[in-house]
């Protein structure tokens, strides 16, 4: 097996709530609470889950863009949770991020040039001195765009191509991570292929590691060696692509599986179908015990006072980890299943 290249060991992300003249804080926003798992040399591991569940926040604090709460981040057995300055300007050359939003994470008032090239001000011992607008224009052309537009600024390029920009500056200092946080939700279908493809082919060429942050479950399964389902704050589920997808064990999951569209329209309705009653709690404040069970149609006494914690379950899955009490496989994406759709009982 690979060795981790970064590893993240209980990370806790708390946000205090300020009310009054005073500003004092009245309550905390549990953003990411408990969060651990390995990423391993040359693996894409997929994070998913609703809006709010925490997504983003964790990959700020694997990047030390925000700082932990508790817990660390290990990359390559150094902790960056609490490395000074110099240190983290260091281990940043390693571990980079693609933002979600191609249209604001570009300065308007630069140009590609100048923002591709922009780590190389950080750190001008990462290109040969005279050579950075080669080695800009090269970096255009690995993702995919004319090289001579290096003068042009970000509003005369498209969605995709303000991405593709985005992902040059970020393997710009040749890292070994790249956090990605939702590079393809702003894009469309027929782009959000393009540049998955693109992030492929560069994995391929220049050994990279991917933490790839979504929401789509497709693309997601595409990408990914291992995911991991986020529910409030905490992971619900995590193992190999097919584990999650094939035979999915939390509820949770199941229930997001079943909400994928299914682009046949003879086999559509002919599958498990979970419904989900209620909102969302809160993040300021969680459910006690499972964070789902308030939703959850396989709810019982035991849910709502204990914590379940993420074990593989049940035995015979390998590394395939689920956070339930009642943890079952079922292939939720199999056609033919006839099953009423599935509700909470409480």
């Amino acid at each position: 097996m690979a060795e981790p290249i970064l590893t993240a060991e209980n990370l806790v992300k708390y946000y205090p709530i300020r009310k009054g003249v005073l500003r004092t804080v009245q309550g905390q926003v549990k953003a990411v609470d408990g969060v651990s798992f390995d990423l391993l040399r040359g693996e894409t591991l997929g994070i998913v889950g609703e809006s709010g569940c925490g997504k983003s926040t964790l990959g700020r604090l694997l990047m030390r863009l925000e700082k932990p709460t508790s817990g660390r981040v290990l990359f390559e057995g150094e902790d960056m949770s609490n490395s000074s300055a110099r240190a983290l300007r260091r281990l940043r050359r390693d571990i980079q991020i693609v933002f979600q939003d191609p249209y604001t994470s570009l300065n308007p008032r630069m140009t590609v040039g100048d923002i591709v090239g922009e780590p190389f001000e950080i750190h001008p011992d990462a290109v040969p001195r005279g050579g950075r607008r080669k080695r800009v224009q090269e970096l255009l052309d690995l993702v995919g765009l004319n090289p001579e537009h290096i003068n042009r600024f970000p509003h005369q390029f498209s969605g995709g191509q303000r991405q593709r920009i985005g992902i040059a500056r970020g393997i710009a200092l040749n890292p070994k991570v790249l956090i990605c946080d939702e590079p393809v939700s702003a894009l469309d279908v027929s782009v959000q292929a393009q540049v998955v493809n693109l992030m492929e082919k560069l994995q391929d060429e220049l050994g990279l590691s991917y933490v790839f942050i979504a929401h789509d479950l497709s693309v997601v399964r595409h990408i990914s060696d291992r995911v991991g389902v986020m529910y409030l704050g905490k992971l619900a589920e995590i193992g190999t692509e097919d584990e999650v997808y094939e035979h999915s064990t939390h509820p949770y999951t199941q229930a997001l599986l079943s909400a994928v569209p299914v682009p046949d329209p003879t086999v559509r309705g002919k599958r498990d179908q979970i419904v989900l009653v209620g909102d969302v709690p809160s993040p300021a404040n969680p459910p006690t015990g499972c964070r789902f069970h308030t939703r959850c149609w396989k709810v019982q006494e035991k849910c709502s006072v204990e914590e379940p914690q993420l074990l593989v379950r049940p035995d015979g899955l390998g590394g395939h980890e689920s956070a339930c009490h009642f943890a079952e496989p079922r292939n939720v994406l199999a056609f033919g299943a006839g099953d009423e759709p599935l509700q909470p009982t409480v």
